[in-house]
């Protein structure tokens, strides 16, 4: 088992969250933490061996000396530093480049891993690009606050102790004046770093919603020409942007007026020192090379903390940026499997829903006191007015949701207690709107059984009608069809789905829809390929076109969550109740132009 496969749950809170995954690699986190330091170190320690060699040269001890012997463990101390904190910085860096790539792979695949098993309706309040970018920021922001931390702040804390030991020995006055000054400023940029993250964040809002107004006129450019509004949307998008301009600015002048304070502060500190050092060189507590080290501690502290508030503004941003992904991510799953759950072991197909009450919304039910048996290998049509229930129906099969009350078994086996994974691995689904990705064509076929052979997928697309455009495609087996398959006709995508399906050869069989987008030359070619997929199997068939289920072994007519009738399609003829009126708006089980209008009130 490699490092990655092992997924986690990650923590709910901020700091749990970064300290989950930086103990998952200590000795990086050591090992980058001592670099850290000794570069730190090493670069703060180099004023005090340029002191030393002013002191010996104001001082006359080289005058009469071999130069280079004399200034020899000087200038020796002097290069041991900086190749010190050259290897060091280096080293940081080096163990940075091994550990951060890790440990993203870790937090994305934690993430998505918890994503997956969400409910349907967590996913259909949340835009996939949206979740996208939570799972970006979950991770990004995680690494830019060890990298604030270890490599922004760390070094900055090093410099100030290191300086303040060196400026205490060389006066305690020198060290009482930048430990003042350095809690003064430390304190002054976290409180005005807070305010200037929350102006920050409106800017960030602000661009984002910019942002989405282009996407979004875009994206319907055919009708802003049609419309001929062009100007409009320019001036629609203008508002946007002032309002982007106004945050813009209030946050840039805020930053400014921060800057500001800091150089004021960052003047104080430097001329402080030095006429402090200057004025105890002139009682002589110190000597000339402690003067210049002083002078050269207090520019390099400058510069450490010059930037101080911008870390701390990145700080803030990082955690607010994890917080957003942990709030949207990890909600607890609405449809967790059971602590008792087991594989599925479906080999009949049976399917029962016993005494199921079900509403999306407790206080508007669809189903109540729900029953329905649907015996091994039988094929079943479900047909119904607009929100009887049909799409429920399937959803509960599929445990999208679960019932309120009640129990959908299947093999006499209530699916709660299945595993969500293995019950979906016995579940074959060709939906109106196949989910293909962005893949290569055989890619998705063999999405059904992702160990089939070539072989394999290339009778499935056969069976499915698909393996003659297939080969008219440029690349064949290996052309990319695009986001959802924009590339392929929605016929064409209906047959990569069925192709799926049939590499996928699970007992149960659920077509929701499956030739709706189908012509119907193209319907009847394939109509032979869903007899083929259907023998041997339990079929739920959700259908427009009456037609497409009228030769199946049983039709269960629904209306308002209610069996109303059942019984095969010569039967319900007879009966002359709703699906008889429901045939006849339609023309030999097809739509005829006279009643497509008309018939849009009565099937879905």
């Amino acid at each position: 088992m490699s490092e990655f496969d092992a997924i986690t749950v990650p923590p709910k809170r901020p700091w749990a969250y970064v300290w989950h995954y930086v103990r998952l690699y200590p000795r990086w986190y050591w090992a980058i933490a001592a670099l850290q330091i000794g570069a730190a170190m090493t670069a703060t320690l180099m004023p005090y061996a340029i002191g030393r060699i002013t002191g010996a040269v104001s001082d006359g001890l080289w005058d009469h000396a071999d130069l280079w012997q004399a200034s020899l463990p000087a200038l020796g101390l002097l290069f041991g530093l900086a190749v010190a904190q050259m290897l060091c910085a280096r080293g940081a860096t080096l163990c940075m480049i091994m550990v951060r790539p890790q440990q993203k792979i870790r937090i994305v695949r934690d993430l998505f891993a918890y994503l997956q098993r969400h409910s349907a309706r967590y996913f259909g309040e949340h835009f996939a690009g949206s979740l996208a970018h939570r799972i970006g920021e979950g991770s990004i922001g995680l690494l830019e606050i060890t990298w604030n931390l270890i490599v922004d702040m760390l070094p900055i804390l090093v410099v100030l102790i290191t300086s303040l030991v060196l400026l205490t020995l060389a006066s305690p006055w020198l060290g009482l004046g930048l430990l003042v000054w350095v809690l003064a400023y430390t304190l002054l940029a976290f409180v005005l770093s807070r305010k200037a993250q929350v102006l920050a964040a409106d800017h960030a809002k602000a661009r984002s919603v910019t942002t989405g107004k282009i996407v979004d006129a875009v994206s319907n450019l055919a009708s802003i020409r049609l419309f001929a509004r062009q100007d409009f949307e320019l001036d629609y998008l203008n508002r946007y942007q002032t309002q982007e301009k106004q945050a813009a600015q209030r946050s840039f002048f805020y930053q400014e007026k921060i800057r500001l304070l800091q150089d004021s502060l960052s003047i104080v500190l430097r001329v402080g020192l030095v006429a402090v050092a200057l004025y105890l060189w002139h009682l002589g507590k110190i000597d000339v090379g402690q003067l210049v080290m002083v002078a050269t501690l207090g520019l390099m502290i400058v510069a450490q903390c010059s930037y101080l508030s911008m870390q701390f503004m990145q700080f803030f941003e990082s955690i607010g940026n994890i917080q957003n992904s942990i709030d949207t991510l990890l909600k607890p799953h609405e449809m967790p499997d059971r602590t008792d759950a087991l594989p599925a072991r479906i080999e009949k197909g049976t399917i029962r829903f016993r005494d199921v009450n079900f509403g999306y919304s407790p206080d508007k039910p669809i189903f109540k006191h729900f029953n329905l048996n649907i015996a091994a290998g039988q094929r079943v049509g479900i047909v119904g007015l607009s929100g009887s229930g049909k799409s429920t129906l399937l959803n509960l099969l599929l445990r999208a949701y679960d019932p309120q009350k009640g129990q959908v078994e299947v093999d006499g086996v209530d699916i709660q207690g299945m595993t969500q994974q293995s019950l979906h691995s016995h579940i074959g689904l060709i939906p109106q709107e196949p989910g293909l990705f962005h893949r290569s064509l055989r890619e998705n076929i063999g999405y059904g059984d992702v160990d089939a052979d070539e072989s394999a997928i290339v009778l499935a697309a056969k069976r499915a009608h698909a393996h003659d455009f297939i080969l008219h495609m440029q690349d064949g087996y290996d052309a990319l069809i695009g986001e959802r398959g924009v590339k392929l006709s929605g016929g064409q995508r209906q047959r990569i789905a069925i192709a799926r399906a049939l590499l996928k050869n699970a007992p149960i069989l659920v077509l929701d829809e499956a030739t709706a987008s189908l012509d119907s030359e193209t319907e009847s070619l394939i109509q032979s390929s869903l007899d083929d997929i259907m023998a041997d199997k339990t079929v739920l068939v959700v259908a427009h076109r009456l037609s497409t289920i009228a030769h199946l072994d049983r039709i269960v007519v629904l209306d308002k969550g209610l069996i109303v009738e059942d019984g095969s399609h010569q039967h319900l003829l007879e009966l002359k109740g709703l699906y008889y009126r429901l045939w006849q708006h339609q023309s030999d089980g097809l739509l005829s132009e006279k009643d497509a209008r008309e018939d849009e009130l009565f099937v879905t």
